[in-house]
This record gives structure tokens, C-alpha cells and sequence, in this order.
């Protein structure tokens, strides 16, 4: 499904990546392990070859978004782009986790490393879309990144949000590392000028993007700070708008 121009929806197992078809492609975001032959099958129906994917950027270090990196990148020169505070999350020992009995680093140790990748960085520019900002915002993981394209006003928010109940809401807060601070991170988000949010696991939101994105981080500043809980918005968001791109269950269930 193309969402903004030369951005396509690529559906793999548990998760939709994005494939942006330029001169250099890019993918944002692998799968799970198998998810190579879903990227073939698009990148074929584009009239492009796997030899044109110049980089696979991850959100963050989980399994359905890290899991397919090494089969889709094969043997051919490809970057992967990834944040270093996840990056080296994947080292945790499964000793450490279990002793720690830290989920966050049981999910870690269970997640396919993705191998060399290079570090990005708050504030970076990607030379994608025009420059595809990086903007660190942390809490589902130490390095969950949003990637956001001004020339569309497309935010690529990995599982930094969620919806549920038609609603758009916080991260997930059973898989997420810090839910306190992935709710402080939407004002990151909400800063920015925003049309269309692509998550990971529902379809696009267009309805009032940067005006939900706004009335979520007032929520998460209310719910850090009690004496402002009646001068915000109860909820966030409004109906999902009809699509043909179902959201996905497999990994993320609802917590609410």
C-alpha cells in the first residue's frame, strides 16, 4: 500500500516495514526472522531488485522489527542504521536477564542481532525523502527512534504509539522498557508539524494528526503531574478512517 509518494506499506510477519523507493532504497524496519521473501515479492512488484536496497533503518531492537535484517540484507552491501543505546542492549547474557528479571532484557536476548550496524543519533539527517530527520524518543526501548520526513509530514513511529479502541495512545506498556518515559517522549513528536503517522502495527492516521499528537503529549504531561489531570483532554484521538491495511495482533496485544 503506498502511503506518501515512493513510500509503500510492506506487510511481513507481525509488523509492516515501509519501503521507500528511491534511486537507493530503504527499509524501515525488517520483521521477524522469514520476513525476506514478503520484501522480495514488493520490491519485484515496484520493477526494482533487492540489489537496489542501499539501507535498512530500525526504530528499535525488537525481534519483529530487528529479526529479518540479516536474511533481507543477504550478503550484498547494505547499512543498517540503528540506535546505539539498543544496539548494545542486545548483548545482555540470558544469565543477566533472568537474574535482573528484567523483561526488557529477556526480549533483548531473544532478538536476532542484527550485526554491524551504524549508530544514529537525535537530530541526524538521513539522506532519505529529502532528509529523514532522526528523533530519539525513548521508553518502549533505550533507543526507540521516530523518523520524520518534512517534505511529507510523515512521523514513522515505530511502536512509540499504538491504537487502540480507535484511539491513538501510548506505547504498549507491557513491552515497553520505560512507560513513563515513552509517555514524556510524544512531546517530541508533538512538536513537530505532522499529517500522516505510520505505525508498525495499524494502518496510517491522517485525521488530525499533529492536533492528536498534541492532545496525547498534554495527557502524558498530566499524568506526570496530578494538579493538571482536569485541564486536559481524557482522550486522544478520534475514529480510525477506513483502510485496506488491517493492524496486526501477533506481538503486540492491546493493554488496555
Amino acid at each position: 500500500m503506498k502511503i506518501a509518494p515512493g513510500v509503500h506499506a510492506v506487510r511481513l510477519l507481525s509488523v509492516y516495514a515501509y519501503l521507500i523507493s528511491e534511486p537507493e532504497m530503504t527499509l524501515i524496519d525488517a520483521g521477524l526472522i522469514g520476513s525476506r521473501r514478503r520484501v522480495e515479492r514488493h520490491v519485484a512488484g515496484l520493477g526494482r531488485s533487492m540489489g537496489e536496497l542501499a539501507r535498512i533503518v530500525c526504530t528499535h531492537a525488537h525481534p519483529d522489527h530487528v529479526g529479518g535484517v540479516r536474511e533481507i540484507a543477504g550478503e550484498r552491501d547494505v547499512e543498517v542504521l540503528m540506535h546505539p543505546a539498543d544496539l548494545s542492549g542486545l548483548s545482555v547474557t540470558l544469565r543477566d536477564a533472568v537474574a535482573n528479571r528484567n523483561r526488557s532484557q529477556l526480549i533483548a536476548y531473544f532478538t536476532r542481532h542484527p550485526g554491524e550496524a551504524t549508530p544514529i543519533e537525535d537530530g541526524q539527517l538521513l539522506p532519505i525523502l529529502g532528509g529523514l530527520q532522526v528523533v530519539h524518543t525513548p521508553g518502549h526501548t533505550p533507543g526507540s527512534v521516530c523518523l520524520y520526513a518534512p517534505r511529507h509530514r510523515l512521523l514513522f513511529v515505530g511502536d512509540a504509539l499504538q491504537v487502540i479502541r480507535g484511539k491513538v495512545t501510548f506505547a504498549s506498556s507491557v513491552f515497553s522498557d520505560d512507560i513513563a518515559l515513552a509517555r514524556a517522549s510524544v512531546a517530541r513528536m508533538a512538536a513537530l508539524d505532522v499529517d500522516t503517522i505510520a505505525f508498525s502495527h495499524y494502518p496510517p492516521w491522517r485525521d488530525g494528526a499533529s492536533a492528536v499528537l498534541g492532545q496525547l503529549a498534554e495527557r502524558a504531561a498530566a499524568m506526570a503531574d496530578p494538579s493538571r489531570r482536569s485541564a486536559i483532554h481524557p482522550e486522544a484521538g478520534t475514529t480510525v478512517e477506513p483502510s485496506k491495511m488491517p493492524p496486526f495482533r501477533s506481538f503486540h496485544a492491546p493493554d488496555e
